[in-house]
């Protein structure tokens, strides 16, 4: 806690205020204000001056928490882009912070934007901001000739609180202004030390509080129509998400029929390389309030509905077809919360379908159908003990239980993060154990983290040791793209916390990774790499990096063959980027980087450019265009197999991608979206194949062994198309009306010397898949049905 924190005594009012901006109801006129704010951000500990002062008023009723500020300012430099929720765009901001247990580690935020859009997240030293959680609440904004104001009324349904007779909650008040990227808090800040909760001020007075029937509904119903070639199909929906609250803490969240059709496309990609290709979540429910389930990383939300798993034993004549990308969802829960003690509690399970996959008899043109996915359920149970205001223990289990024969895992992980009283040095470690039951088999794995660093001051440092052996898979409701690790990091870095005469922020940072397998013990590679990231006065944003692999790098992953690996030598990658300050009209992105490998008898060279130009036309209209090109030459890996051994090859690589991204707002409350993405890439080998030595790792080339003679040409030509026009209105808090069309086109085949224009020709020669969506989904507090109720009554 901050040393003698600020005070607000707040009052309980039997009356309520108009949330419209005014502040002209008189129950603002005698409650204490709250003032004096401090910058921390870019300067430290400097009192905000009389033209730009903060006054803050609060009082509370049964129903909620009511806030009104003045901030004062000049009206001519105050910058309120408008944009959707969620969206700080080029925008000042108030930012109230509520932490109800008073715990400095589970902090609630709401911000104002001086546009009047809205934004919410929970907040915690351990996971940072959650801005996918979603509350409904009020607020309002009016400009006036001494800068802006605001009113803001937050229901106790947005709140997680204890019923206890008298209360202190922790809070905080925080100010921003866009045009100089500084923050100004009520109580001050030390941006050098420890996370920002520990600086809260107490918010006094609170008595006798009732915690309310926390039951929202979210009914939501959706048509969809989908076009291609001419043949349509439609759809419709009916469903609900439920969020109630168990208890005072603890909170069910539930989505009883799931319906994701408006999840956004994924940025796709040619894999070329040996791990999977993933994707960020894009569906509300994994998104929102799942901060308990992320610790210890072992979770990740896209397996529940992924691809199914399940392969299939194909006769001599038969071919598999119309295999499903994803299985469906029945229904999926989360209980989370947590208590006054500090005992985080987390629950989450999810139920998906099982799911068949055709296959097809060429002679006799008959189909059958196999499962690939049985009926599956997905469970996770973390117990989080958070002490001392800064520190915590866990325990989490993630288990995935498959019907019939197909594989089950479970995984079990026990954590800690210690800091010290006063944040100044910080000791972390993970040790995790997962289990795989398969057919007639089972697999036993363990990972194990420590890490201990300084975590203040201009200095900072770390060493950590991450360990995995070679049976250790999370993969069935977790990521780990490898295991098989025995590795030592060491990092170091300055930054400074107050301007200079040349930078307003600036951080020089190193690392060093020597990097070994778990089994056998074997070194596999040594990385070091250096990071400049700095800001100068004017808000133009530069940075340099250096990566450095010396010597041999042993991969044992490249081949896809246990125990045989590939070596590359003195891999070299420099790279910068900078980025001018986006408050002005016009603003660009511009990255480009070079590497190569200093390495006896090979000469592959690739280098990346990145444009970014962006436009705010007026505070309604935004857009962002975004050209990427990236070029390797004579890039060797992994081509095909052939009877059973790894076959390399020598290639060159175009990857050319055009994105757009554009809002037009209205207002705060509806506005059209689109997202537009091509990415075309191509990969032509050399003639002639290599063949990987199993005694050193080197790779020579076999003149008998053409490209041609390969089962299938390794070439490639892959493009994908991607349009998303999305509409958003918020009719009433809570409640919106979403409508979509989506565009899609996809292309794979091995004309890899194909052009840009004939490839984009050829693309468009095929079938357009068009979708249409409307979905409409109303917000209802069960406790506005009673009063209601009760009142006509």
């Amino acid at each position: 806690m901050a040393q003698n924190p600020k005070q607000y005594n707040i009052q309980k009012l039997n009356t309520k205020a108009k949330i419209d901006g005014q502040l002209s109801d008189g129950v603002w006129k005698n409650l204490p204000t709250a003032t004096g704010f401090v910058q921390f951000e870019p300067g430290f500990n400097i009192p905000a001056t009389e033209d730009r002062k903060t006054e803050v008023k609060l009082f509370y009723n049964d129903k909620g928490l009511y806030l009104s500020a003045i901030l004062y300012d000049d009206p001519e430099l105050i910058m309120k882009q408008i944009t959707q929720r969620d969206d700080f765009g080029q925008t000042d901001f108030f930012r109230v912070v509520i932490n109800p247990n008073n715990d400095a580690q589970n902090d609630t935020e709401f911000i104002v934007f001086s546009s009047g859009t809205q934004a919410d997240a929970l907040s915690s030293p351990s996971l940072g901001r959650d801005f996918g959680w979603d509350a409904v609440w009020k607020s309002a904004v009016k400009h006036t000739d001494k800068g802006w104001q605001l009113e803001m009324m937050i229901p106790y349904r947005s709140l997680r609180f204890p019923k206890n007779k008298i209360q202190t909650w922790g809070i905080q008040f925080r100010r921003f202004f866009r045009r100089e990227r500084s923050e100004y808090a009520w109580n001050p800040i030390n941006p050098t030390k420890g996370y920002s909760g520990i600086y809260h001020g107490e918010l006094h007075g609170i008595k006798d509080l009732e915690p309310p029937l926390r039951l929202n509904l979210f009914p939501f119903t959706t048509a969809i129509g989908n076009l291609v070639d001419n043949d349509s199909e439609t759809d419709f929906k009916l469903g609900m998400d439920v969020k109630y609250g168990i208890t005072d803490n603890i909170t069910l969240d539930a989505t009883l029929i799931p319906d994701f059709s408006q999840a956004r496309f994924d940025n796709v990609v040619l894999n070329l390389g040996p791990f999977e290709q993933t994707f960020a979540e894009q569906r509300q429910f994994f998104k929102e309030g799942v901060e308990l389930f992320t610790k210890g990383d072992l979770f990740f939300s896209r397996r529940v509905g992924n691809a199914p798993i399940g392969q299939v034993d194909l006769q001599e004549n038969e071919i598999e077809i119309d295999r499903p990308d994803k299985v469906d969802l029945i229904n999926a829960a989360k209980v989370s919360g947590r208590l006054k003690n500090g005992l985080g509690i987390g629950v989450f399970n999810a139920i998906t379908e099982k799911t068949k996959t055709t296959i097809l008899d060429t002679i006799t043109d008959t189909t059958r159908q196999e499962t690939v996915e049985p009926l599956t359920n997905y469970n996770i149970v973390v117990v989080d003990k958070q002490f001392n205001r800064n520190s915590s223990v866990t325990f989490i289990n993630t288990n995935t239980t498959r019907q019939g024969d197909f594989r089950d895992a479970n995984v079990t992980g026990a954590l800690f993060d210690l800091r010290t009283k006063a944040n100044t040095y910080r000791l972390s470690g993970e040790a995790k154990m997962s289990y795989l039951n398969l057919d007639n088999d089972s697999q036993t794995g363990f990972r194990t983290n420590l890490r201990i660093g300084k975590i203040f001051g201009n200095y900072r440092y770390s060493l950590e040791h991450d360990y995995a052996d070679d049976q250790y898979d999370i993969n069935d409701l977790g990521l780990i793209f490898r295991n098989n690790f025995n590795n030592l990091t060491g990092r170091f870095s300055y930054e400074i916390f107050e301007p200079t005469e040349k930078f307003q922020s600036y951080r020089l940072s190193f690392r060093a990774e020597y990097r070994r397998l778990a089994q056998p013990s074997t070194y596999t590679g040594l990385r070091l790499n250096a990071d400049l990231f700095a800001t100068d006065l004017n808000l133009d944003t530069f940075g340099l990096n250096l990566d450095f692999n010396p010597g041999k790098q042993f991969d044992f992953f490249e081949p896809r063959v246990d125990e045989q690996f590939f070596i590359t030598e003195n891999f070299v990658n420099f790279g910068g980027f900078i980025s001018s300050n986006y408050n002005r009209t016009f603003a660009l992105d511009l990255r480009m980087n070079a590497n190569t490998f200093i390495e006896s008898g090979r000469d592959s060279f690739s280098y990346r450019i990145n444009i970014s130009p962006r436009v705010r036309f007026n505070d309604y209209f935004f857009m962002v265009y975004d050209f990427n090109f990236d070029k390797r030459l004579n890039d060797r890996g992994f081509a095909s197999f052939l009877d059973d051994e790894p076959i390399f090859g020598e290639r060159d690589r175009e990857i050319i991608v055009n994105s757009i991204r554009a809002n037009y707002n209205f207002n705060s409350y509806n506005g059209l979206s689109l997202q537009f993405r091509h990415y075309w890439d191509t990969v032509l080998y050399d003639e002639l194949m290599y063949n990987l030595n199993n005694n050193n790792g080197r790779i020579s080339i076999n003149e008998n062994l053409p490209k041609t003679a390969l089962n299938s040409s390794p070439d490639v030509n892959f493009s994908t198309w991607n349009v998303d026009l999305n509409y958003v209105w918020q009719f009433a808090p809570g409640s919106f009306l979403t409508v979509l069309y989506r565009q899609q086109l996809f292309q794979n085949n091995d004309r890899a010397t194909q052009s840009y224009t004939n490839t984009l020709s050829d693309l468009f020669n095929q079938d357009f898949q068009h979708t249409l969506s409307v979905r409409l989904q109303y917000f209802i507090d069960v406790n506005d049905v009673k009063d209601a109720v009760f009142k006509g009554s």
